[in-house]
């Protein structure tokens, strides 16, 4: 039950009555009609348990997208129904302006939208309808709230995407260009062309030559259908707080831009995300489904609080990809786990796969090594020195382990691996 304005407004009338008249009679017989009103007003109002309700969602939206998603009102009975209703979602949705009024009549049905501006990725749950029904008199009500089961899937932002074009076009030219003359492993035969000036006289086809009575050069393109095996780390480091969300969402965009990218260049590509235990695994993907096969799989998945297991990484990734491959892992940089975990399980990697890791770097460091105008500031600026020589440190020693190391900003680690990935085509390593 509930109780509306109204019913203050008569309150308030049969107070000021019973202060005016100041006896017991009068109080009692205000009191009495106000309680009779509020029953015979409850009598008389529809119960709004007969109301049908159903939801339905929109489709799944990026991140920083809107959506949206009908919540359906059926009356089946032959009474009118005056009804409030509140269509919630969970804090996260952005559902704003969700409390509504309509007026059902017998057999009538109420479609209300509710625009959505999420705020964080993963499923979106819709939480309870509440519905107030209310007679003519409007003096009390009721109220019922039931579930109406709804979700919308809440995909990555993929702000990264801006950079795909122009990658693209750089494999485009990678592949005329390496189609001239370059030959190594990672290159398949492409075709023959007459030879021109400045052509390696090693790539000349003397066979070719013989039948066409000209001098033609094989021409070469990098291979497709190779290996490329993606490891999100989400352990407890890969929580850290960046400009943008989280590193583990940094690594996200890394991730899904190599993914694109390697895609339409024919290779393969296998996702692994992993903590302390395998939390999804998937792939190899096909180039027209990567990406949305990608959002499916990491829409709800967040950095957990248990440590990495190397252990567990590695052992995934050789059960995967027994060929050779491009190893990528997306981890945080952490001196102690570099050297406890990481490189004593290189060797093992090493021996068949290309392995290069990539990470976020703090923003904040250089900025508080410059600030040395107190003394306070100067302890600070000593500590982030020493950071950055860490780091460094560890970008040379895996370095010279044979590692590819990428240690760069939130916004620019995601095309610097696009680069790399590029480099290495071009370099014929994959």
């Amino acid at each position: 039950m509930v109780l509306t304005w109204r019913t203050m407004v008569f309150a308030g009338i049969i107070g000021v009555g019973v202060v005016a008249l100041q006896t017991t009679a009068a109080a009692l017989i205000g009191i009495t009609v106000l309680l009779v009103g509020v029953v015979v007003d409850l009598l008389i109002t529809p119960s709004p348990r007969r109301i049908e309700a159903a939801r339905t969602p929109g489709g799944k939206v990026r991140l920083g997208q809107e959506t949206w998603a009908d919540l359906t009102l059926h009356n089946p009975t032959k009474r009118t129904y005056r009804l409030h209703l509140r269509d919630a979602w969970s804090p996260s949705a952005g559902a704003e302006n969700n409390r509504d009024r309509c007026r059902l009549a017998a057999g009538e049905s109420h479609v209300r939208r509710q625009t959505l501006t999420p705020t964080r990725r993963g499923w979106l749950s819709a939480d309870k309808v509440t519905l107030r029904s209310f007679s003519v008199l409007g003096i009390a009500g009721r109220q019922v709230s039931f579930d109406v089961p709804a979700q919308v899937a809440i995909t990555p932002p993929f702000l990264s995407r801006r950079h795909l074009p122009s990658r693209l076009h750089r494999l485009r030219e990678l592949e005329g260009r390496t189609a001239l003359m370059v030959r190594g492993m990672g290159t398949e035969f492409d075709s023959l062309r007459e030879y021109v000036p400045g052509d390696d006289v090693r790539s000349i086809d003397w066979r070719a030559t013989a039948r066409a009575q000209e001098v033609m050069v094989k021409t070469w393109r990098p291979e497709r259908d190779r290996r490329v095996v993606i490891v999100i780390d989400s352990g407890r480091l890969a929580a850290k707080r960046s400009a943008e969300g989280t590193q583990f969402d940094t690594f996200v965009e890394a991730a899904m831009l190599l993914t694109a990218l390697a895609g339409s260049a024919g290779d393969r590509v296998d996702v692994i995300v992993a903590d302390a235990r395998i939390r999804t695994a998937f792939g190899p993907l096909a180039r027209e489904k990567a990406i949305p096969r990608f959002d499916e799989e990491i829409a709800d998945i967040f950095p957990s609080l248990y440590e990495s297991d190397w252990q567990v990484m590695a052992s995934e990734v050789l059960k995967r990809c027994s060929t050779q491959a491009l190893v990528v892992f997306l981890t945080p940089l952490d001196a102690i786990t570099i050297q406890e975990d990481v490189l004593p399980s290189l060797p093992l990697l090493k021996r068949g796969h290309q392995i290069a890791f990539a990470s976020v770097s703090d923003p904040q460091l250089q900025d508080m090594a410059d600030e040395v105008y107190s003394p306070a500031q100067v302890y600070r600026a000593g500590a982030a020195q020493r950071e950055m020589l860490n780091q460094r440190a560890l970008s040379r020693a895996m370095s010279a382990s044979g590692v590819y190391s990428l240690t760069e900003p939130e916004e620019k680690l995601p095309p610097a691996l696009a680069d790399l990935y590029i480099r290495l085509k071009a370099q014929g390593k994959l």
